[in-house]
């Protein structure tokens, strides 16, 4: 179960942390994969890495901003996989500022980037699926599309729009073969947020919630990844996954 061998999968933002995991895992279950991103170097290191594992890679930058990036994404996915089965959107963004400072630019860039962003992969590679009549689609919510998080209200309304939006997304699709989940990750360590978390009170905080008592790794999300991605969840749809050791789960923990 879970062989993904004859499959092909595009992860957008894969070129760090929980997307680089997602790609290499998804390769390391059988699949083909294009990582995408904007960063061209990183992008050629994560393809090498899957080809060293013996499966077809491709060396394509995107943008999310832009609907003609994504769509020459595709077709490179297309010409060199010959269909795409899977699509996994991680390409995010998120900025710490006081609500009452948030302005229309900062509001607006990241809601382009995690929610319309996603949207427009969505819809390009939506429309392939939809004519092959086959297709899983995962996107990357959050704890904070679930409860508040302190001083990131863009990214938590986003994160909110990305659990509506594959709820939507797999009410209209599913009767044509496709699955369209989300994995809302837990606090994992990355190179990005390593110094928010080690030894700060916001870190601290996380930990004393989450009854695991520990951070997450991005491996860990990338196992959800390939479940959510294999052939037998065909009757799972419209889910957000939480993997967040206990930390939604989580009460009064004494």
């Amino acid at each position: 179960m879970f062989d993904l061998s004859g499959r092909s999968a595009v992860v957008v933002g894969a070129t760090s942390g929980i997307g680089r995991a997602i790609a290499i895992a998804l390769a390391h279950a059988g699949a083909n994969v294009a990582p995408a991103g904007r960063r061209v170097e990183r992008i050629r290191q994560v393809a090498e890495e899957i080809a060293a594992l013996g499966r077809k890679s491709l060396r394509q930058p995107v943008d999310v901003a832009l609907r003609e990036s994504i769509t020459e994404l595709r077709d490179a996915a297309l010409e060199e996989f010959g269909q795409v089965d899977i699509l996994v959107n991680c390409a995010g963004s998120t900025k710490r500022t006081p609500t009452l400072n948030v302005s229309d630019d900062e509001w607006n860039r990241i809601f382009d980037t995690n929610v319309t962003g996603a949207l427009r992969c969505c819809q390009v590679f939506g429309e392939h699926m939809l004519q092959r009549g086959y297709g899983r689609i995962i996107n990357i919510a959050s704890l904070s599309s679930f409860v508040a998080l302190y001083e990131v209200a863009a990214y938590s309304a986003s994160k909110a729009a990305i659990a509506s939006l594959t709820k939507s997304l797999a009410l209209e699709w599913a009767k044509h073969g496709i699955c369209v989940n989300a994995i809302a990750p837990g606090v994992v360590r990355t190179e990005l947020n390593a110094a928010l978390l080690d030894g700060t009170a916001r870190g601290q905080e996380f930990l004393a919630r989450t009854p695991a008592a520990r951070f997450g790794t991005a491996p860990e999300i990338a196992a959800a990844a390939v479940f959510l991605a294999s052939e037998e969840i065909g009757y799972v749809n419209g889910v957000v996954l939480p993997v967040d050791g206990g930390f939604l789960a989580s009460g009064v923990n004494q």
